[in-house]
């Protein structure tokens, strides 16, 4: 059994708290770099290669698999270019933080520009973050809502 000594706990923490403090940086770059539609800054904010997991939805045209920075920064393009601007509402209730992992829970909404019709619900945001870039991006939402609205 090894024992650390108070320093070393200390050491560990002061790293912990670093690591953490530099993912919920990076979380809130890109939480506020979305709704700007500032693909180039998203770009920069994911890796090379990301872990995108979004359940494919085919009837919905902004929902498809990603797995490059430039992929996942269009996703916030397509986005807008299929809903309704001044309709979008999203609230995040829950923001935590461990290490390089964040976790985002809220609610969402909006209006489908092609069929006028809304979806709302809730989500929940997993994302890596790794040497300041996004790795690994995950989210769970009322795919439902947002198929229905879809569908003409």
């Amino acid at each position: 059994m090894s024992v650390k000594s108070p320093a070393a706990n200390a050491d560990s923490a002061t790293v912990a708290s670093s690591v953490a403090e530099a993912t919920r940086a990076v979380v809130q770059d890109f939480l506020a770099a979305r709704p700007a539609g500032g693909t180039e800054r998203l770009v920069a904010l994911f890796a090379d290669e990301v872990d995108w997991v979004l359940a494919e939805n085919p009837s919905v045209p902004w929902i498809r698999p990603r797995a490059t920075a430039a992929e996942c920064a269009a996703q916030a393009t397509e986005l807008m270019e299929h809903t309704v601007p001044e309709d979008a509402r999203a609230s995040v209730d829950t923001f935590l933080v461990d290490g390089t992992d964040a976790v985002l829970m809220g609610h969402l909404s909006g209006t489908v520009r092609a069929t006028g019709k809304s979806f709302e619900g809730p989500f929940a945001l997993h994302l890596t973050v790794e040497n300041g870039r996004i790795t690994r991006h995950r989210l769970y939402e009322n795919s439902l809502s947002i198929a229905e609205a879809c569908a003409r």
